[in-house]
């Protein structure tokens, strides 16, 4: 009668480190009468634990590099780079207002008045134009 009930305690064991093999989870542990089949069952449950805990391996998406961009205005047989744009914004806010230092910048360009207007960490005025 003890070896069907330490038979059945066995497959219980078994079927509960399956399911938490299948599931991801640590199986639960069960208390166990300490007797000759009491060994197999803490061996099967070590082996399903051991299984559970092998972390699954991570992989890294290689990032792609930027591509390479260029936007040019073109009004009126004239064409602006942006980027010379930029660099004469940020060169003329510095050379008016010293040492503050440039947070956001956001430029717009007017084709029809030869210009672009920027707007410094928020902030914009008449003064702050570049001509193109």
């Amino acid at each position: 009668m003890a070896a069907k009930k330490d038979a059945a305690k066995e497959a219980e064991v078994k079927a509960v480190a399956e399911a938490a093999e299948v599931k991801g989870t640590a199986p639960k542990k069960t208390t166990v009468k300490k007797t000759t089949a009491s060994k197999k069952e803490t061996a099967v449950e070590k082996e399903a634990a051991t299984r559970t805990e092998a972390a699954p391996k991570k992989t890294t998406a290689k990032k792609a590099a930027a591509p390479e961009a260029k936007v040019v205005v073109e009004y009126a047989g004239r064409k602006v780079v942006a980027k010379e744009v930029l660099a004469a914004a940020i060169e003329n806010f510095k050379t008016a207002h010293g040492e503050t230092e440039i947070k956001t910048i956001e430029i717009y360009v007017k084709p029809e008045e030869n210009a672009a207007y920027y707007v410094v960490n928020g902030e914009g005025s008449s003064d702050y134009k570049v001509e193109l």
